[in-house]
């Protein structure tokens, strides 16, 4: 039997942004934190939830990295990359395995 990638329950996180639009990293950081803090299982970032389809292909791939840098191993990260593109979809996708 294959073990299971996570078990428990996945949060939704959303995308905080200043003012002046721009990606909110401070308030980011202290949202994943206190999930990790309140034992969530796992963190769901850039899915419809965290604004995916308002942030640029750059801010998509950087909170998905931000987030993973923060996280550092203590939970599941799962990155969202769903598109109506395929072929963004992919690269998206790709991008966010590295």
């Amino acid at each position: 039997m294959k073990k299971p990638i996570f078990t428990g329950a996945g949060v939704a996180i959303i995308t905080p942004f200043t003012s002046d639009g721009k990606v909110n990293y401070p308030a980011l950081k202290e949202i994943l934190e206190y999930q990790i803090a309140n034992s969530t299982d796992c963190i769901v970032i850039c899915g419809t939830t965290g604004e995916s389809a308002t942030l640029s292909h750059e801010e998509h791939t950087e909170v998905i990295k931000y987030t993973v840098d923060v996280v550092a191993g203590r939970i599941p990260v799962v990155a969202g990359t769903g598109s109506n593109d395929t072929a963004y979809a992919l690269n998206l996708s790709n991008e966010a395995e590295k």
